[in-house]
């Protein structure tokens, strides 16, 4: 238990600490696992030379936890966790959940809602004379105005709610050692406001030269262009390279947002993964049996950060970039070999991936001087013509983890591009990943099937699917091995008419996909789609965006991904009533769900003007400007 960072002041004190330099705070539960991103930073603080308790979980009803080791030298180090508190509570259709994996024993109920903001003034309210820094994803993601699902309401940028000196974006480790660095050396907290990824809040009299502004928080609730506006200048300026500093005024302060931190360089980045993680949960768990969140990560290993693809309702682009950076070859493999090492380990690597596996080197070199283009996707619709494809180093290290003694298999979990892999004119990687690495069964992430929501998404056309599922099953054939592929999908995304699930539904039917769970949209801040979800509008070419906003809506287009479900056949009748597709209710081979017993027939083709009705294409861009006018 001592080589865990101190949680109680028993525990301080068998380390020789009376008052620890940083408290970090988390609305997770304490593992010690480089897949936690407070472990990470916490490991940076004690390298770095300082002491580090933790208090993981407080209770927000009293000031008394978050006091459990009195006043610390420096500072509070404050996150949610993992991921967004509000997402760690409701489901998309904002019920509350039942469990959470980042808890012990897997219950609900250990964190507040919005934690990050509960904490930071809870630090504050204890010690108001104390530096209070937020940072992960909540925080990181919450940076600017922002729409609020859970509120339906824009919130000004948390750093306001929270009441924090520093807010910290991205990965945030060399921003930690920056921060640390000044305040050791006695500078106040106000006066450090020029370190590169990092935000705060200051007088507007004070604002930087030569910053980029965004239209305000008053501007951004007010016009939903504004909004829309805003949304693109923040993604456009979160690149390293050509980034420039954003400001945007909330009331009365103004919120400064420095030039983004660049990637940690390899060297970097492998000393943060040699750092002495215990990778288990905090023994004071065991009597609630554990914490499920490191179940899927216990025996996985990361070996890149960052993400190109950029798909529009995913929050990396935002938080981690979009710039690939990597491990050393050398650097896996040790840990590789420390995982065989470990209790419980039976041979098994679980996942050897990131953010997307098949990542290893930036989508081309240009982008290492220019920064990456502006409102524009390596590979979506199609792959960029500069676009640049490589597996063999990725390869080569999967080659060597599998050989090394006591591991008999190495498996990749988190995902593949299968768009990127299908540009590779070297099929070898494909041909050794359904040999490998493939554990019966490969999950990819399609989402749809239309053209038109896929644009929405910054997803690649389905015809990258067909192809890649072509070439899968003929690899896995050829490896005689009997392989699935887990394609997700998502309903009522932005540009999803009642039209676009029902050709969804047909083609799964077509392909003969039978989707076990299908994901909702999720209007969680920060992301592109999340934007259109708010204002109906695509922030880069300002054109309306048909939203299924209502829940019968929601609940329809959510069914027909699961028309063979005999419970979901009242919904998909309504709904195709609804969208005048009534010539899929029956017995023939190409309906969706059959008649009732003694029922007429539908056979006729729909119209072209019928399929434009009901939730079509017309009727909603109509619909779009009622509510504007509203």
């Amino acid at each position: 238990m001592s080589d865990f960072l101190p949680v109680s002041k028993k525990e301080l004190e068998q380390k020789g600490i009376t008052q620890p330099d940083i408290i970090c705070v988390s609305g997770d539960a304490y593992v010690d696992h480089p897949s936690f991103g407070i472990a990470i930073i916490s490991r940076v603080i004690e390298a770095e030379g300082y002491s580090v308790a933790m208090i993981p979980q407080p209770d927000w009803h009293n000031l008394e936890d978050i006091q459990r080791f009195g006043k610390p030298r420096l500072g509070f180090f404050i996150t949610s966790g993992n991921i967004d508190s509000m997402v760690a509570h409701y489901t998309a259709a904002k019920r509350k959940r039942s469990d959470d994996a980042y808890s012990p024993g897997g219950k609900a109920g250990k964190r507040p809602d919005r934690a990050v903001i509960v904490y930071a003034q809870m630090a504050k309210k204890a010690y108001p004379d104390v530096p209070v820094i937020i940072g992960g994803l909540e925080a990181s993601l919450r940076r600017f105005a922002h729409y609020d699902y859970w509120d339906d309401a824009v919130r000004p940028s948390i750093l306001v709610d929270s009441g924090a000196d520093i807010l910290v974006y991205g990965m945030g480790e060399n921003q930690t050692r920056q921060i640390l660095a000044r305040l050791s050396q006695g500078e106040d907290i106000s006066s450090i406001t020029d370190i590169k990824g990092t935000c705060y809040l200051t007088n507007p009299v004070n604002t930087p030269w030569g910053s980029v502004e965004c239209p305000s928080l008053e501007q951004v609730r007010n016009s939903k262009e504004a909004y829309a506006k805003a949304c693109r200048k923040q993604m456009d300026e979160q690149d390293d390279v050509v980034g420039r500093r954003l400001i945007q005024r909330q009331g009365n302060k103004m919120l400064v947002q420095n030039e983004p931190m660049p990637p940690l360089s390899q060297k970097e980045l492998d000393r943060v993964y040699a750092l002495p993680y215990m990778r288990a949960w905090h023994p004071m768990y065991d009597a609630q049996g554990g914490v499920p969140g490191i179940e899927e990560v216990e025996f996985s290993i990361t070996h890149n950060r960052g993400c190109f693809g950029n798909c529009n309702f995913c929050s990396i682009a935002l938080h981690q970039g979009r710039k690939i950076t990597c491990r050393s070859e050398k650097s896996l493999l040790v840990e590789a070999e420390k995982l065989t090492k470990m209790p419980g380990f039976k041979g098994y690597i679980h996942d050897v991936g990131g953010p997307t596996a098949n990542f290893r080197h930036p989508s081309c070199h240009k982008q290492l001087e220019k920064g990456l283009c502006k409102g524009k996707k390596c590979l979506a619709p199609k792959p960029c013509p500069a676009l640049e494809v490589d597996h063999m180093e990725y390869l080569g290290i999967l080659r060597k983890m599998r050989n090394l003694p006591g591991i008999k298999k190495v498996f990749i979990r988190s995902g593949i591009r299968y768009d990127y892999l299908l540009e590779d004119k070297d099929d070898t990687f494909l041909k050794e990943l359904v040999k490998y690495h493939v554990s019966g069964q490969l999950k990819v992430a399609p989402e749809h099937c239309s053209a038109a929501v896929l644009d929405k998404m910054g997803k690649p056309h389905i015809e990258s699917y067909k192809e890649f599922s072509r070439r899968y099953f003929a690899a896995s054939g050829q490896a005689d091995k009997e392989q699935y592929l887990v394609p997700y999908l998502m309903s009522s995304h932005p540009g999803s008419t009642l039209h676009e699930a029902i050709e969804l539904a047909l083609f799964l039917k077509k392909e003969k996909i039978r989707p076990q769970q299908v994901q909702d949209f999720y209007p969680t801040p920060g992301t592109i789609s999340t934007c259109m979800f708010y204002t109906g509008l695509d922030p880069y070419t300002m054109q309306p965006v048909y939203v299924p906003r209502s829940a019968e809506e929601k609940k329809m287009q959510r069914a027909l991904l699961q028309y063979y479900k005999p419970e979901n056949r009242q919904i998909i009748t309504e709904a195709l009533k609804r969208a005048k597709r009534t010539d899929l209710i029956g017995d023939a081979p190409g309906c969706l769900i059959k008649g009732e017993p003694g029922t007429a027939k539908n056979t006729a083709k729909p119209s072209k003007k019928e399929k434009q009705s009901a939730f079509g294409r017309k009727g909603n861009q109509l619909h779009g400007k009622k509510k504007k006018q509203r």
